[in-house]
């Protein structure tokens, strides 16, 4: 798992070979992207969602194999990775990638269907996907990357349960560190506004120049699978740039 920086330039190589990582939201934006840089890194990777990856979203790989799953449901996750280690011998990273955003009214305005959303999506996948990959982390002395969000450093109008949702992965992160202290490693990242095409949809006038790539956020989740953060666990990392 060692990180390479090349000499005289910004580039920075991964060495994942024979390593195992499971990702959650692979269909997505920032999943697929994840997905990619564990690949271009050597990686076996396990990509999972609940609906099928657009074709040529995912790498054209031998390396990568995809898994319909719906991570809300433990049964799911649990057969899911059970078949991902009878397959693979085991798991090395875990990257919770699975999420969604829903907001624009008050809390006295909001149906409880949206809690349950938005806490299902982002919180409880973030939660079996761990609890199920734990053991076998613990086996390998891997690590766990999920997916915060600036916004959940503080209240926002109308996006009360999305920044909660996204507050709770922070503390379950902290919480998993601080249960595996020198055994997994567990870190979030924190984005704002990701350079995706829903995004650029929903908000056509905003300057998508101040955005982040996700393949940029990718490269950070995989420094901080790598041995260049053996000794940081139970961090927020920001990954906003200037947004």
């Amino acid at each position: 798992m060692p990180l390479r920086i090349v000499p005289n330039s910004m580039n920075v190589k991964f060495d994942f070979a024979d390593d195992v990582a499971l990702v959650t939201g692979a269909s997505g934006a920032l999943g697929s992207a994840v997905c990619t840089a564990f690949v271009d890194a050597g990686a076996t990777v396990c990509a999972t969602d609940v609906v099928e990856p657009d074709e040529d979203t995912l790498p054209d790989s031998e390396k990568i194999h995809f898994h319909q799953a719906d991570f809300t449901d433990e049964s799911d996750v649990e057969s899911t990775i059970s078949k991902i280690t009878d397959d693979h011998g085991g798991i090395d990273y875990l990257a919770n990638i699975a999420g969604t955003w829903k907001g624009g009214s008050p809390v006295e305005d909001t149906d409880a269907d949206t809690f349950d959303l938005l806490f299902d999506v982002n919180l409880k996948t973030a939660f079996l996907a761990s609890k199920h990959a734990l053991p076998h982390l613990q086996d390998r002395e891997g690590a766990i990357v999920s997916v915060s969000a600036r916004s959940s450093l503080e209240g926002g109008e109308g996006d009360a349960l999305y920044r909660a949702s996204k507050a709770g992965i922070r503390l379950l992160t902290e919480s998993i560190a601080e249960e595996n202290t020198g055994v997994v490693r567990a870190n979030a990242v924190m984005p704002s506004v990701i350079d995706t095409p829903a995004n650029r949809e929903m908000m056509p006038d905003a300057n998508h120049d101040e955005w982040v790539d996700p393949a940029d956020i990718a490269e950070v989740i995989c420094v901080l699978c790598s041995d260049a953060t053996s000794v940081t666990s139970g961090a927020a990392v920001p990954v906003y740039g200037e947004a």
